[in-house]
């Protein structure tokens, strides 16, 4: 991975994160000042962001990791399917998070229901991206095997050598 890319992706990760912290720090000011109208359970729905913004935040920094691992050439080992299963794990948490905010908007949506199949769709489409991710580990899991295996084969060259 070059410079140039690692860079990029490093300031991205920066500005969705400072994004985050942002968005948090408006919901715990808003759960302090701003009382509840009765329209919409605002308040399950600042915490509910809150959450779903500490998912983020969580795999925001695996891949911060992860990309770092892929830095120093270190990324095809064991240490990194931490860091993946926990991206996988904070995925499947923002999930759960987004079905509660379709639970918590469903009720006001009985004149047009089909904005919470719409939510309910947008979940599964991130419980969709969790999966992605869960094949690409599984395809780390082989290039690990194979690195190991050319390990194995290189020390065996070397003793014949």
């Amino acid at each position: 991975m070059g410079k140039l890319t690692v860079a990029a992706l490093r300031a991205v990760l920066v500005v969705v994160l400072a994004g985050t912290v942002f968005v948090q720090a408006l919901m715990v000011w808003a759960l302090a000042t701003d009382p509840e109208d009765g329209s919409l359970p605002l308040n399950p729905l600042r915490v509910l962001t809150i959450l779903g913004m500490v998912s983020a935040q969580v795999a925001l920094v695996c891949v911060w990791r992860l990309v770092t691992m892929v830095r120093r050439g270190t990324v095809f080992s064991h240490a990194a399917f931490r860091y993946v299963d926990v991206v996988i794990g904070a995925i499947v948490a923002a999930a759960l998070v987004w079905f509660a905010v379709t639970a918590l908007n469903a009720p006001g949506q009985r004149d047009d229901p089909g904005v919470t199949v719409i939510m309910g769709g947008v979940g599964v489409a991130i419980l969709g991206v969790a999966l992605f991710v869960l094949v690409l580990r599984l395809l780390l899991a082989q290039a690990v095997a194979r690195d190991v295996e050319a390990s194995q084969m290189q020390a065996e060259l070397d003793e014949v050598i």
